[in-house]
């Protein structure tokens, strides 16, 4: 391995939907703790314990009590607003704690650390793990290594094992060596179900199998992204950092709790779709150029007739407002909608994004006054919405009415099935926590 001018830290929230519910919930540390899906569905989060005990991922929550009978199991609705808030909140400490940071998901982030020894980058992983648990009850684990892919392998022995407090520093050749020939390749960042099917056909079994293959054969077998991969396993960095930070696409999907029938029905579930899919590229500080909605009817219905389509709007100027983004997608989903079909699932992708600095506006759309009036008014709405919870302020187009099922209009949050879902303790002024 060559001495490295510099070291990644992988940053990763602990069981990370489980643990955010943690945070209010004390009395479930310990104990089996699952998160569902859309509605209720299946598991889609485990905590360690629930893991131990059995619980399979994507196991159907009516299942759960006849497979695992007199198990106590703490059981929440997908909160995805909490989920967000804490996990900000982590990643404020984590972005403070070093030089140079990329959030790389919800619940990861990639630091850049210079070139310290073992000691120093093992002291400050293990500082930043005890802080985040002091500030937000927040558990993280954290691999630190001279290349991403190492960073990775080392984040799963810091979560594995309890002796590395957390924290786990590949620095040496030796250290190198060990971990590779116990992670398996199936874990290994960047080895998909494709390239794992081939590989073990070859016999390959573990990280180090693989990282002792000729280069010249995996650029032969794998291309340049496998090839990529095999220099990374074997200290060479060669992933660029700013591929970390920003999604190519951004895809908001669902399925509905019943079945969609009329346009309008969809109409209010594409423009939340399309919503979320906006404040994700501001987020970001990105802007996109196509947008695209798709629709399903159920296809677990051999007695409906069946239909599935999609369309996609390509703007002149890339844009991130809430107004235009959603604009866009109800214009294609009027493309595609028919009358006559029971829709279950609808969803909205946003692609070809770029830097919002960055924008080469069209002169066919030049319209700078437009722009900058829809810019104020979006930054205005983030703010008000940040400040009194979500969905504070929203679009008319959004609005479930009671034709749709509700006794007068209601949000996003209404249309889903949430039975078990915790409050917003920290974004909503109505959940905030009452001492007695």
């Amino acid at each position: 391995m060559m001495k490295p001018n510099k070291y990644y830290a992988i940053c990763d929230c602990d069981s990370c939907y489980c643990s955010c519910e943690r945070v209010f919930r004390p009395d479930l540390n310990g104990k089996p703790v699952v998160v569902l899906s859309n509605n209720d569905g299946c598991v889609v989060a485990r905590s360690k314990e629930a893991k131990q005990l059995g619980i399979p991922m994507g196991i159907p929550y009516y299942q759960l009590a006849e497979r695992f009978p007199g198990k106590e199991i703490g059981v929440f609705s997908s909160n995805y607003e909490l989920y967000g808030d804490i996990t900000q909140r982590v990643m404020e400490i984590i972005r403070d704690a070093c030089p140079e940071f990329y959030r790389y998901s919800i619940d990861e982030a990639f630091c850049v650390l210079d070139n310290l020894p073992y000691d120093a980058l093992k002291t400050w992983g293990e500082e930043l793990c005890l802080k985040t648990r002091q500030w937000v009850d927040m558990p993280i684990s954290i691999g630190i290594a001279p290349t991403k892919t190492l960073a990775k392998c080392a984040d799963r022995f810091a979560k594995d094992y309890p002796a590395f407090k957390h924290c786990c520093v590949i620095d040496t050749e030796e250290r190198r060596i060990k971990a590779l020939k116990l992670f398996p390749l199936k874990e290994v960042w960047g080895i998909g179900r494709r390239y794992l099917e081939r590989l073990e056909s070859y016999g390959i079994r573990t990280a180090y199998d693989f990282a002792m293959k000729p280069r010249a054969w995996v650029r032969k077998e794998l291309h340049v992204t496998g090839e990529r991969t095999w220099m990374e396993l074997n200290g060479i960095d060669c992933i660029p950092t700013e591929q970390l930070a920003t999604k190519k696409s951004i895809c908001t999907s669902r399925s509905f709790p019943g079945m969609i029938e009329d346009l309008l029905g969809l109409r209010t579930q594409v423009s939340n779709y399309a919503v979320r899919c906006a404040e994700k590229l501001r987020r970001q500080h990105t802007v996109c150029a196509n947008i695209m909605v798709f629709i399903d009817t159920n296809r677990f219905r051999d007695d409906l007739p069946q239909y599935s389509n999609s369309a996609m709007e390509v703007l002149l100027t890339p844009v991130n407002s809430t107004q235009e983004v959603v604009d866009a997608a109800l214009r294609a989903l009027k493309r595609i909608f028919i009358q006559g079909y029971k829709y279950k699932r609808a969803g909205v992708i946003v692609s070809a994004i770029s830097d919002e600095g960055k924008v080469q506006t069209n002169f066919l759309d030049f319209d700078p006054e437009k722009h900058e009036k829809l810019k104020r008014l979006t930054a205005s709405i983030d703010k008000i919405n940040k400040l009194n919870g979500a969905e504070t302020v929203v679009l008319g187009s959004q609005q479930y009415t009671a034709k749709h099922g509700k006794g007068k209009a209601g949000s996003f949050r209404d249309a889903i099935r949430h039975d078990f879902r915790s409050h917003n303790f920290t974004t909503r002024w109505e959940d905030i926590i009452r001492v007695k």
